[in-house]
């Protein structure tokens, strides 16, 4: 996948997390929780404009590092939200399946990147 594909594809996603964090209950469960997917399925397409603009192959690597950890902590926000019962599974089946893909996506670019280093 092409870097500004994929720079859509996790501003897409940022967009989709701000959506659902906006209709969370406002209970102390949906702000606190809703608060920590917000920052963290935002930072996704953030921290992915930084690698895309990085000076060296180590910085690219380390920014898709990231990328990859606030992917993975999204998820578990995710989870979280449906394993809670505060947001239905099918609500959001779709958001964590794109989480997921973007996961195997942002893996395989890092080993491509070390691998060509």
């Amino acid at each position: 996948m092409r870097m500004v594909e994929l720079r859509e594809r996790t501003k897409q996603f940022a967009l989709r997390i701000i959506r659902l964090q906006s209709a969370l209950p406002k209970n102390d469960v949906g702000r606190v929780i809703g608060n920590q997917v917000l920052r963290s399925g935002t930072s996704v397409a953030a921290n992915l404009r930084e690698a895309s603009r990085a000076r060296s192959d180590a910085e690219f690597i380390a920014k898709l590092g990231i990328v990859e950890q606030e992917l993975d902590e999204t998820a578990l926000w995710l989870e979280l939200l449906v394993e809670s019962g505060t947001v239905s599974g099918t609500r959001l089946e779709s958001l964590q399946q794109e989480a997921d893909e973007l996961i195997r996506v942002i893996v395989a670019s890092i080993k491509t990147a070390k691998r060509k280093r």
